[in-house]
């Protein structure tokens, strides 16, 4: 499991909604929602483009729990 600090950093940038961050990484926001509430594992790539829209690394908004 994949588990993120996605909504923790989108309330610390002005409260960004699923929709913006969805609009700035190029999915929908359903594919956000999915991620964040960890159901969804991003690919790659998505999780890179999340971690340097709120200019974090990747190791500081996932974290891999096995099981």
């Amino acid at each position: 499991m994949i588990k993120n600090k996605i909504r923790e950093l989108r309330f610390f940038a002005d409260e960004m909604t699923q929709k913006e961050l969805a609009e700035l990484v190029g999915v929908t926001r359903h594919t956000i929602m999915a991620i964040e509430k960890s159901k969804h594992s991003p690919t790659l790539e998505i999780a890179f483009q999340i971690a340097e829209i709120f200019g974090q690394s990747i190791e500081e908004v996932f974290e891999y729990h096995s099981s």
